[in-house]
């Protein structure tokens, strides 16, 4: 394991399980300090315990969207480890599945709120609280965002959404802020479970790679962005899907 970011703190919500959490410990092992986020205290520490404890990993509870949330965040990453120089957008709801024009505009509006504009306001925060610096944000969006989605429609919406988003914030924030996304095929974890559970194997035969992805094949991608090995990279969707988009399928 390399040492990437010695030295650096960075923010990443929706990590107390799954992509965000392996996503979390992936930079802790490279030397980064990390403050996660969540809606449960409980499991946010149980995380904070698996990364290694609170000279490495703080936790800090509350609604993705909450603005008082994001400020309390940051405020506590620079009160502790004194700065924060990575941004991982993680946090994802899909509260419904179907048609867009079967979805309840009460949920999509939510999908949007959280999935969307939970981004922007989190991007927004780390901008402001930037001192001279450079920073680099990662968004994570999905396969879904690249083309019509089968029975998660306003996801796909909301993450195609992400990527637009990702090249807009990139090109208003470039040289100082570097902003790119990750876009995962089905990955096990509980959020996905639904889209492979009592079938994996036949939803495995579109995946020629094989299988499905695991949250640690999401984090070596999202860590390379972080990275200073990606210094020239800005703008960027990564697909990281075991080649299901080369057969065809979202």
């Amino acid at each position: 394991m390399t040492a990437r970011f010695t030295g650096r703190v960075a923010v990443i919500t929706g990590a107390s399980r799954g992509i965000g959490l392996a996503i979390a410990q992936r930079l802790v092992d490279e030397g980064a300090r990390v403050v996660i986020t969540a809606r449960k205290q409980t499991a946010l520490d149980d995380a904070v315990d698996q990364l290694g404890g609170p000279s490495v990993a703080l936790a800090v509870a509350g609604h993705a969207g909450d603005e008082a949330h994001q400020l309390e965040t940051f405020e506590t990453a620079a009160q502790s480890f004194g700065r924060v120089d990575v941004l991982i957008n993680n946090t994802g709801i899909n509260p419904v599945a179907g048609p867009v024009l079967e979805t309840d505009f009460d949920a999509a509006r939510k999908i949007l709120d959280v999935n969307v504009l939970g981004v922007l306001g989190w991007t927004r925060r780390f901008r402001n609280q930037l001192a001279d610096t450079p920073g680099t944000v990662v968004n994570i969006a999905s396969v879904a965002g690249l083309r019509p989605a089968t029975d998660i429609g306003m996801y796909g919406v909301s993450k195609s959404a992400v990527i637009g988003l990702t090249a807009q914030l990139a090109a208003e924030n470039s040289p100082k802020i570097r902003v790119n996304a990750v876009a995962p095929a089905v990955v096990r974890t509980r959020f996905a479970g639904p889209l492979y559970e009592g079938r994996e194997q036949s939803v495995t035969r579109d995946y020629p790679l094989g299988r499905l992805g695991e949250p640690e094949d999401i984090a070596s991608a999202v860590a390379f962005l972080a990275s200073a090995d990606a210094a020239w990279i800005t703008g960027q969707t990564l697909v990281a899907d075991g080649g299901l988009t080369l057969a065809g399928g979202v």
